[in-house]
């Protein structure tokens, strides 16, 4: 268990977890970008320096933020503006505190994992069924990606993705539609396997230092662990 948070009466446990956590391909890309700057110094970069590819693809899927650490509690604010996921919440938020654009009822189960995020300086991945006006089950799946100026996260950046298995679902106030609370599924702190390599190189690079370990001679079982 990486950490606990208590916001009223919901508790959030993050687990630790590797990359492979992350289920969406273009979610996983986006981490990969961050993992590979990461790995530089073993700390998150900074915001200017993050260039994934086709970026522009995925902005409407993107929420940048500030964060002002002036406060106690650090204070998050958004700033894009016409994202997809705006609509989930009815309208959009440029300069709003994070806090405030999602209200009252959703601040025990959202702000916890933006604190984690910025506490450890990790990403954070999590999924919550949520249900649209129809009573439609949809996966929100959230992976955030902390950004470092001075030794302190003063940047987030999240990719929020929705999935439905029955196919189509109403977006529109998806998150305000009804009187169904989220249902969080997973809260994973990403803090083991903090590196990226080409996926074809992996397995000949394990294979090689688990033979140099054993010696000649010796009957092993390699498992690899994505």
């Amino acid at each position: 268990m990486s950490g606990v948070f208590i916001a009223g009466n919901i508790v959030l446990d993050f687990a630790s977890a590797a990359p492979a956590a992350v289920k969406s391909i273009r979610q996983r890309d986006l981490l990969n970008t961050w993992l590979r700057l990461y790995a530089r110094q073993q700390i998150a970069p900074a915001i200017w320096e993050y260039q994934p590819a086709r970026l522009e693809e995925e902005l409407s899927d993107l929420i940048y933020y500030t964060v002002d650490h002036s406060t106690p509690t650090p204070r998050l604010t958004i700033q894009s503006e016409g994202t997809r996921i705006s609509r989930a919440y009815g309208h959009t938020g440029k300069g709003v505190l994070l806090d405030d654009y999602i209200g009252p009822r959703l601040v025990p189960f959202v702000m916890p994992i933006y604190y984690e995020c910025v506490a450890r300086g990790l990403p954070v991945y999590s999924v919550a069924d949520v249900d649209d006006i129809y009573g439609r089950i949809v996966a929100y799946e959230r992976l955030l990606l902390p950004f470092q100026t001075d030794s302190k996260v003063c940047h987030i950046i999240a990719s929020l993705k929705t999935f439905c298995e029955d196919g189509g679902f109403e977006i529109k106030n998806l998150m305000r539609g009804n009187d169904a609370l989220p249902r969080p599924k997973v809260h994973a702190l990403i803090d083991r396997d903090l590196f990226h390599r080409t996926p074809g190189r992996i397995a000949a690079a394990d294979v090689v230092e688990f033979e140099e370990q054993s010696g000649p001679g010796v009957a092993t079982e390699i498992i690899e662990l994505n």
